[in-house]
């Protein structure tokens, strides 16, 4: 039986680290931690990780839980969309992961493009898919399994890899409007290599094996339950859920997500949709954000500068800020090259203009996104970096036209804890 009071465990791995997140009944957390992550490596001209850092990163954290850890009820995993690794029939990794920014594809995406529809989010070098016909023809008959890195987190706690969630399955082919992997995948001969269960994320999944309860001090009967991406599960962090809410996540590129009644894909501009509950989560991401600000100023620089700014005052210079030549959303132009000129003398303008011209390309997201059949958002929640800046949430919400509030949570590690909470009290309720 389930303590009266049970504790609920987000997993998230991220691009840089391992993080983990407790919270109770009522979400409200009560344990966080983190441990880094070694960088991908190329190998063999693909963008690989070790899959045993991951697994050596978790133990650190799972072993380091306190006393209450006897309380956690369920978890829920989430992992970098699109990162994959190759398992043989005995759930051993074959070899390194292929890490979700691996676009070395070329020859499977070509494959891929032959026979999925134009709005397939498996198009491309860098899905999942591309990735799992790269694996196969590097490991033929050996390779038995191809899983994700949320799914083999969460197989190797259950002790079994038969499952996924339907956010971590998009990229590998998965059709969510009808909710099953589609024919023309069996053309490909790769139905054979992927997860027979696609649950919602949220859903009961599994339990904890009894081995991994012994090795790590947690009960017999904690409940796993399908996770979903880092970039969804740190949407579901920021207090976002109801339709025409908006999640703009300001890291080194420019992200956004988009609650919605139906579902979006334009594959001209990467946008696609994912199920997420009663809704569909449309998203996008620019080329811009902070790395274009970090080539000029650094985190010292725009902390020192950020008090003389005069976001009431806007600068009138209409930059579209880049870090190279190159742009896919809100548009698609591989030779679109960086507007950012005239460039004035006075570092606090320049500053401002181009948190002004980042501020212009969210909006412009946002209105495409409006024209391809989403709302427009009625409230923005922010996350990353730039969540702190104050200045540029009077210059976002200036140009928005909405409210701009800040990310109730920063990290996915607490929305994946969330989504466990979820899975525990909708079943716990089914069975009153």
């Amino acid at each position: 039986m389930p303590p009266a009071d049970p504790l609920f465990l987000g997993i998230d791995l991220g691009t840089s680290g391992c993080r983990i997140c407790l919270v109770d009944s009522r979400g409200e957390p009560q344990h966080q931690q983190q441990t880094p992550l070694p960088e991908s490596r190329i190998i063999t001209g693909h963008r690989c990780q070790e899959p045993r850092h991951w697994w050596h990163a978790l133990e650190t954290l799972l072993q380091a839980l306190p006393a209450e850890k006897s309380r956690i009820a369920a978890l829920a995993v989430d992992g970098t969309s699109a990162s994959v690794l190759p398992l043989d029939r005995h759930h051993r990794t074959l070899g390194p992961a292929l890490m979700y920014n691996d676009d070395a594809n070329r020859q499977a995406a070509e494959a891929i493009a032959r026979l999925a529809p134009p709005d397939s989010p498996a198009r491309g070098a860098s899905s999942a898919l591309a990735k799992l016909l790269t694996l196969r023809q590097r490991h033929g008959r050996q390779l038995r399994h191809v899983v994700t890195q949320a799914d083999w987190i969460a197989g190797r706690l259950a002790g079994r890899y038969d499952f996924t969630d339907e956010n971590n399955a998009l990229k590998l082919g998965y059709d969510p409007l009808t909710r099953s992997w589609p024919d023309w995948l069996k053309t490909l001969y790769a139905t054979s290599l992927l997860p027979p269960r696609v649950l919602e994320p949220g859903s009961p999944a599994a339990r904890l094996a009894t081995t991994m309860a012994h090795r790590f001090g947690l009960p017999d009967d904690l409940m796993i339950v399908a996770g979903t991406t880092d970039s969804i599960a740190a949407t579901l962090a920021s207090g976002a859920g109801e339709v025409a809410d908006a999640v703009t996540s300001l890291g080194s590129s420019l992200a956004i997500k988009l609650f919605s009644k139906r579902p979006v894909f334009a594959a001209e501009y990467g946008v696609y949709s994912h199920r997420l509950g009663r809704h569909w989560l449309v998203g996008g991401a620019s080329n811009s954000g902070g790395a274009v600000l970090r080539q000029f100023f650094t985190d010292e620089d725009m902390r020192a500068l950020t008090p003389r700014l005069r976001p009431e005052c806007p600068t009138g210079l209409d930059y579209y800020p880049l870090p190279a030549t190159g742009e896919r959303f809100p548009v698609n132009d591989p030779r679109l090259t960086p507007r950012i000129h005239p460039r004035p003398n006075d570092p606090v303008v320049f500053f401002q203009a181009l948190l002004e011209g980042i501020a212009a390309i969210e909006t412009r997201a946002y209105r495409l996104l409006q024209q391809l059949g989403a709302p427009y958002p009625r409230r923005v929640f922010t996350s990353g970096g730039g969540a702190s800046n104050p200045a540029w949430q009077i210059i976002r919400r200036r140009a928005l036209g909405v409210e701009v509030l800040a990310a109730r949570q920063q990290q996915a590690a607490y929305g994946a804890a969330l989504l466990a909470r979820q899975g525990f009290l909708t079943q716990h309720q089914e069975t009153q």
